[in-house]
């Protein structure tokens, strides 16, 4: 349940500290997205972070920039609505847990001399906002991606997929959990058992 082909990627937007800034104070798409991977590149090189640090922060983050609830639902598509209360507002918790200690913990090692630089936006309107853009290293060859976003109610925007070189987000996400639930006989509480478990390998114990 590790999503291993988006998992190594700069997934993670992370700022310096705790609350290093508010998503919600920037509208610009552009200007929203090349924010977000500046605090990215700038954790991602940053020296002496504990792993306790760097999860609480991508947590602080990640709930802020990224649109958790619209996520679970598209990474569960019908599934979500044949899931009671309970079990939705418990795959939020667990779902929110595995982004977040899979993507912190991995982004550590990614690398240095990362640039990277937004290419062109696309607004469709009730459809979204796609931002695409491109990451440059060192010695590697560089890769695309393609932010989602939407507005909420008050125009700030949130992430609502992410597709690196073609692979989306929340597609690789539904997949993976649409496989568990028909090997569990169609039943929600065998994905959540399978999200637990996974979390126990991810905490290391």
């Amino acid at each position: 349940l590790l999503a291993v082909g988006l998992a190594g990627l700069p997934l993670a937007v992370l700022g310096r500290g705790p609350l290093a800034w508010a998503a919600g104070a920037e509208t610009d798409p552009r200007a929203f997205v090349s924010r977000l991977a500046d605090q990215a590149m700038e954790t991602m090189v940053a020296k002496g972070i504990s792993d306790a640090d760097r999860i609480a922060r991508f947590r602080l983050l990640f709930l802020d920039a990224f649109d958790l609830p619209t996520i679970a639902r598209r990474v569960l598509a019908r599934a979500w609505n044949r899931a009671t209360p309970a079990q939705q507002a418990e795959f939020l918790k667990l779902f929110e847990d595995v982004v977040v200690l899979t993507w912190s913990t991995r982004c550590k090692d990614y690398g240095e001399d990362l640039r990277h630089t937004v290419v062109g936006v696309v607004d469709d309107g009730e459809r979204g906002i796609s931002v695409e853009s491109r990451v440059e290293r060192a010695r590697q060859q560089p890769f695309s991606l393609q932010w989602r976003l939407k507005r909420d109610e008050a125009g700030a925007l949130r992430v609502v997929d992410l597709v690196v070189e073609g692979a989306s987000m929340a597609i690789t996400y539904r997949d993976e959990y649409a496989a568990v639930i028909r090997a569990n006989n169609d039943q929600f509480d065998g994905l959540l058992a399978a999200l637990r478990a996974n979390l126990v390998k991810l905490r290391g114990g």
